[in-house]
């Protein structure tokens, strides 16, 4: 595979990576010059329609989605038999990698990843997509220490029909009960994938593990998890309760959306209270559930409970231990001093936590409002957040097509809120247009033209079909923007359809022989059929003319008719009996026929002299117009006349004899001489 170049532009350099049915080369983009990732199926899943089905859907799926923590899908195709999808060339490492070298991960490092791929989550699941396959894995840790999602190879519309055994692929450490189950998923599985890759980040370890998929799988369904701060008590309480609420086992206990665990992940990077619904941050949870609980009086005045009680907790360990007993109570009163501190301690400390949730953030600095720096330059916003008394936070940049590339599209806090000085604001900055890259439409349906278009931000439009020797019909022949082009979101490309091969040239066979022609068009991949006629001037047998005439396309197995010559019409008319009559009178009658007429002279003994004897052709005969009969005419029994012409006269005689009607006589033997 190294060497080798991809649709004459994408030549692979080398191999990074292989997985269950692709491997993932880096090549260098020919066209423009830049590094990028080529992900190609491995050649036993190439014939497999359902796994080519699913690579395309990878492609279709992930060209659609734009988040700086989403990793760009810039082409894909075919090329001889082989499948490829061409991806943005991330530098670093998957954060699984990262995870086996070093343990676990700093916890506001954790929190960052977290509210990164919630991020690209939110994208995702914004179109219906969900990813299904959320996995360190999949998650790419760059040099600057932001991620990205990549691989939607599993990825599908939530709406879309598909067998039902898909709903189970995925990878069993971090697949969501319901996904172990076959059931229908929904945006919270994802969110309960990332619970887990959040709980080994932070701890070092998978919550749920086992000697096969299955084992793991029925873990995912019927196991709760150990609290990831038994495993690593230096993770806060408040990230704590973030992961263990996205990985309930109840959908609906889990985080709602992406973008609310986000929130979530923000506020405990900030230091603000998390809340986690129910009322409570998760900072009150945790205290709360180690403090007795506090009677109210009949006025509704709160009172301690009483230090003699037989009050019962539960430890860490879960087993159950007394506040308080009147059978260990210590009867030393410095201990009976100590307990009521604490007791007092502790209310004075859940007074606080109330006052810091009924008081907005507790934060005793001074609140000030924040600057509007929509529509400024990032430097322009930056030196009017510092000098407002604040600190710039994340900048995330994304298209926009009617903020001017380089500015602040939103900002969070909002414009003119108030918020305690030194707070951190976040940039949503512009990357201005966003510039597309055309697909290749060619030889693809009208169906999949669309959706192509579609899937990468681009509008469609049909054009008149067209004939093609090269493409078959119905399948796009040429468009009008050229594959590879860049252009802006939305415009308009315009596809043409093949109507087929428009077919072969008809050759010329006029004036060949019916057999010669016939073989002609035969061997031209044509069949022939041929009707005839007269022609006074075609040869009979000769090819007069064709349909369609030479020159013309013809589709292959189509039909050619020729027109054969017969030759000169005939004309003949039937020769009239003239035996017996005059010389003059057949010569007459023959004339007025239409034909010439020779004549003989000789004797016979049954025929008078000057009437005829036998005519040829034969009285019935058809002859043509013009053509000659020939008559014998009697010299009577005493002499045999010889020789004559078409004017009926002169004579013969024998020798001794006289010539009776002839001209001029004659004496001796001179038969068949004309006077």
């Amino acid at each position: 595979m190294i060497g080798r170049v991809f649709n004459n532009r994408y030549q692979i350099t080398e191999r990074i990576g292989i997985g269950g049915m692709a491997e993932v080369y880096r090549a260098q983009d020919n066209v423009l010059g830049r590094m990028v990732a080529v992900k190609v199926m491995l050649p036993q899943y190439a014939a497999d329609q359902s796994f080519t089905q699913r690579f395309k859907q990878e492609a279709a799926s992930a060209a659609n989605l734009q988040s700086p923590y989403i990793v760009n899908v810039y082409d894909w195709g075919q090329d001889e038999g082989t499948y490829y999808i061409v991806m943005e060339y991330v530098r670093g490492s998957d954060l699984k990698t990262a995870i086996n070298q070093r343990g676990a991960i700093n916890q506001r490092k954790v929190a960052e990843i977290g509210s990164q791929v919630c991020q690209a989550l939110s994208v995702a699941h914004g179109l219906d997509i969900i990813h299904r396959d959320i996995k360190p894995q999949n998650i790419m840790v760059q040099p600057d220490g932001n991620v990205k999602v990549m691989d939607f190879g599993i990825a599908r519309a939530k709406n879309s029909t598909k067998e039902q055994t898909s709903s189970v692929l995925g990878t069993a450490h971090y697949i969501s009960p319901e996904q172990a189950q076959g059931k229908e998923l929904t945006a919270t599985s994802d969110i309960y994938s990332l619970g887990i890759v959040l709980y080994e980040s932070a701890t070092g370890k998978l919550p749920f593990d086992g000697p096969d998929a299955v084992s793991v799988a029925m873990k995912q369904v019927q196991d709760e998890p150990v609290p990831p701060r038994e495993l690593n008590p230096e993770i806060d309480p408040s990230l704590e309760a973030i992961i263990m609420k996205a990985m309930a086992k109840n959908p609906m206990e889990r985080f709602a959306t992406a973008k609310e665990m986000r929130s979530a992940l923000n506020d405990y990077l900030a230091g603000r209270p998390v809340m986690l619904g129910g009322g409570f941050t998760s900072a009150q949870t945790q205290v709360m559930s180690n403090v007795p609980p506090i009677s109210p009086m009949g006025d509704g005045t709160a009172v301690m409970p009483a230090v003699g009680g037989n009050q019962h907790g539960t430890s860490k360990s879960g087993q159950s231990h007394s506040y308080m007993s009147d059978n260990t109570a210590p009867k030393n009163n410095k201990k009976k001093i100590a307990a009521i501190v604490a007791a007092v301690v502790a209310v004075v400390a859940l007074i606080a936590i109330c006052a810091f949730a009924l008081g907005g953030n507790g934060d005793s600095k001074e609140q000030i409002e924040v600057p509007d720096v929509t529509g400024q330059t990032l430097d322009e916003a930056k030196s009017a957040i510092q000098s407002a008394g604040f600190t710039v936070g994340t900048v995330q940049q994304q298209y926009s097509d009617k903020v001017e590339s380089g500015k602040v599209i939103s900002q969070d806090p909002m414009g003119k809120s108030k918020k305690a000085k030194g707070s951190s604001i976040n940039l949503t900055v512009s990357q201005g247009t966003q510039e597309i890259e055309v697909p290749d439409l060619t030889g693809k349906t009208a169906d999949e033209a669309k959706k192509l278009l579609q899937a990468n931000g681009l509008k469609f439009k049909a054009g008149a079909a067209e004939y093609s020797d090269t493409v078959d019909k119905d399948l796009v022949v040429r468009q009008n923007v050229e594959a590879g082009s860049k252009v802006a979101k939305d415009t308009v490309v315009t596809y043409y359809l093949s109507l087929g091969s428009e077919g072969s040239s008809v050759p010329n066979v006029v004036g060949q022989t019916r057999s010669a022609a016939t073989t002609t068009l035969n061997n031209a991949g044509f069949y022939v059929t041929y009707d005839e006629q007269y022609s006074d001037s075609v040869a009979e047998g000769v090819v007069i003319s064709q349909t369609p005439e030479s020159g013309s396309k013809l589709k292959a197995d189509g039909t050619v008719n020729i027109v054969v010559s017969k030759g000169k019409e005939s004309k003949a008319v039937s020769v009239p009996n003239v035996v017996g009559q005059s010389e003059g009178a057949a010569t007459t009658t023959l004339s007025n026929s239409g034909f010439q007429v020779t004549t003989e002279y000789q004797a016979s003994t049954s025929v008078s002299a000057g009437n005829v004897i036998s005519q040829t052709p034969s009285s019935g005969s058809e002859l043509d117009p013009g053509k000659t009969v020939h008559l014998v005419i009697s010299t009577g029994s005493g002499s045999t006349g010889g020789g004559s012409d078409n004017s009926g006269s002169g004579g013969s005689s024998t020798s001794g004899g006289s010539g009776a009607n002839s001209t001029g006589g004659g004496s001796g033997t001179g038969s068949n001489s004309t006077n």
